[in-house]
């Protein structure tokens, strides 16, 4: 009897994990993420690359400046996961779809656009031909919208020359799906070609190697290769009238011609920084590294598109001292471009590393005392952020769960700097750098190509320093991974940098205004950039200052006359707290000229929470909203308390 009980209990435990591993497939295969249909795997994306995926793309686009559009088609090879399968996802946002077709046969493919969800866009399925293969190769002929939210057409009065219009990209997180019809998701990665049409006068770049250039009649054809595979996010494109100066043996810098020799002067040491990049990463693929220097509307410091980093005007500070940026896009062609998160739930993989391995540039450029400052200083703007958003806000963890949030409204300065800690606490665990480095370059080659969790991440850390069992054995994965608010540790950075910086933040606070201000010429000429940098972003964490002691203050450092971007916002940020009305004409008429969020929406944020200026703060974003790109846009419209 019990034998038999026994002999049913089995056969019902294996049926019902026999229909549990069925029902598990089935979901994975048939169903959708709720009613947006969004995918399982990347819930920022429709894509279902377990089933069907992209392979290889290739565009073939018409630059439309009156219309602001880009007409023509995309090929997408195609190979069957599933054999199973019948149909190929993909994501797409407001493209106007003429035809879909197979390539080789002119066979019209069937396809269905399923309605739009705000901000992700719509699932684009397309019946694979019927003849019965592993490769499709699939066209898709369409143009995009005017307002297509992965492109910014700037008039000409939005650029330096004034004379020609100009257009770039921003496919990161997930707007390459606005211009090509793709699996836009950083899960899949192919390599691409196009073939750009544009205007005689016009100058296009891809973040890829341009092979041929062809003049026509009315016009010219750019083509470009890339052959190593990469994420859809990571397509760019940009068609101005430019100018270039070589600034190294694989690097030209481009950009308008009014600012080129500034240009030129400020990014003269790239090559030493793709050197010491190589020395700590490994060797570089992608080939060439170019800059191109944006107008000022971009809304980042920097792009990492393989061959072709975007950068910021917001850099040219006049005297090289912003150009650590670069050494962060370097970087990315390692940390995201090689070995990339699998979706942007795992995106402290991508800027957790970069921002790691961009302190180590500059540690062996300038010193190790540099390097730990550049952190240490760092962890206030950290600790801003996460007051900010909450300190028990889950989108402060380094894992976040993005199932129905947009990765835009996630994104913040946490996966960098909380990354960029837990990999230092890392690294002091497993005996410093001269530890840490050499796994550094095992790990990039062994997940070189590939799109990765952090579960593949700790595996290899775990396997590569399986000697160290006793030293990171109190490593609490879960607290660092999973825990909101503050790196649970701070690491020992050598703070030597900032005690002068101190000393002077002290003396200014405890000075009464009676006499002369304690803080002297001498004084300030004692200071780096980056230290004067230091002081104002403690000045910016105290309560309000007194308009008189700002004065005298601005009386030895000039600051209403700064080049330096990172020092003007943050003394006008200074300045509104102090309510200082003087200030307030220049704070607009600073945020109407520059596009980068960094400097953009805190300035917003705090004109909005000044009564006396929130509603001017309302109408000038309504005013200013046409320029904007569109994270400017949808990101600042939130903070104001717009679109809600």
């Amino acid at each position: 009897m019990l034998s038999y009980l026994h002999s049913i209990i089995i056969f019902l435990v294996s049926s019902f994990k026999f229909i549990s591993v069925l029902k598990e497939k089935f979901i994975l295969k048939f169903s959708s993420m709720g009613k947006t249909g969004l995918s399982p795997l990347d819930p920022s994306s429709f894509s279902r690359p377990e089933l069907a995926k992209v392979t290889n793309i290739s565009i073939n686009l018409n630059v439309n400046f009156d219309r602001k559009v880009l007409s023509g088609n995309a090929q997408l090879t195609v190979e069957k996961v599933d054999q199973s399968v019948e149909e190929v996802i993909l994501d797409s946002i407001k493209l106007n779809i003429s035809s879909i077709y197979d390539v080789d046969t002119k066979e019209k493919l069937k396809f269905d656009l399923s309605e739009l969800v705000p901000e992700y866009g719509s699932k684009l399925t397309i019946q694979l031909p019927k003849e019965d293969k592993n490769n499709y190769k699939i066209g898709i002929d369409y143009e995009t919208d005017p307002e297509a939210t992965g492109l910014q057409w700037l008039s000409p009065k939005a650029t330096a020359g004034k004379k020609h219009p100009y257009l770039f990209s921003q496919f990161q997180p997930t707007h390459a799906r606005s211009v090509i019809p793709c699996q836009d998701t950083p899960g899949v990665k192919a390599p691409y070609t196009a073939t750009i049409s544009a205007p005689q006068e016009f100058t296009v770049l891809m973040s890829a190697i341009r092979d041929d250039t062809k003049e026509l009649h009315n016009g010219k054809l750019s083509h470009f290769v890339q052959k190593v595979p990469m994420p859809s996010y990571l397509i760019a494109l940009a068609v101005g009238v430019l100018d270039s100066r070589q600034i190294g043996p694989r690097s030209h810098v481009w950009c308008e011609k009014e600012i080129i020799e500034e240009c030129a002067f400020e990014f003269a040491n790239t090559e030493h920084q793709l050197k010491t990049a190589e020395e700590l990463c490994g060797p570089y693929v992608w080939g060439i590294y170019d800059l191109l220097v944006l107008p000022p509307s971009f809304p980042y410091g920097g792009m990492e598109n393989p061959c072709l980093t975007f950068v910021t005007p917001t850099l040219l500070a006049g005297d090289r001292s912003l150009a650590n940026v670069i050494a962060h896009e370097i970087a990315h062609s390692w940390t995201g471009n090689l070995v990339t998160n699998r979706n942007f739930e795992h995106f402290w993989l991508n800027e957790g590393f970069t921002v790691f391995i961009e302190r180590k540039i500059k540690g062996r450029l300038e010193s190790s005392q540099s390097q730990d400052f550049d952190a240490f200083t760092e962890l206030s703007q950290l600790n801003e952020t996460i007051n900010l958003m909450g300190k028990n806000n889950p989108l402060t963890q380094l894992i976040v769960d993005l199932k129905g949030v947009h990765p835009d409204d996630a994104f913040s300065i946490v996966p960098y700097e909380k990354g960029q800690t837990f990999l230092r606490y890392l690294e002091t665990a497993v005996g410093g750098p001269s530890e840490m480095e050499p796994f550094l370059r095992y790990y990039f080659d062994t997940y070189k190509f590939q799109s990765i969790d952090t579960d593949k991440f700790k595996d290899c850390f775990l396997q590569y320093f399986n000697n160290k069992a006793i030293a990171i054995k109190d490593i609490d994965w879960q607290k660092w991974l999973y825990s909101p608010g503050m790196p649970p540790v701070i690491p020992d950075y050598d703070k030597s940098l900032a005690l002068f910086c101190d000393e002077l933040i002290d003396k200014f606070s405890n000075w009464n205004n009676e006499g002369p201000l304690p803080i002297t010429l001498e004084d300030k000429s004692q200071l780096s950039t980056f230290q004067v940098i230091y002081i104002l972003q403690k000045l910016c964490e105290k309560p309000s200052q007194q308009i008189t002691k700002l004065q005298a203050l601005n009386n030895i450092f000039d600051f209403d006359n700064v080049k330096n971007p990172e020092i003007k916002f943050r003394w006008f940020r200074i300045c509104l707290k102090a309510h200082w009305e003087d200030k307030i004409d220049p704070v607009f008429n600073w945020i109407n000229v520059i596009g980068r969020m960094k400097f953009v929406r805190p300035l917003y944020r705090d004109l909005y929470s000044w009564e006396h200026t929130k509603a001017r703060a309302i109408e000038n974003f309504k005013a200013n909203r046409q320029n904007m790109m569109h994270v400017s846009a949808y990101t600042l419209a939130k903070d104001l308390h717009l679109d809600e």
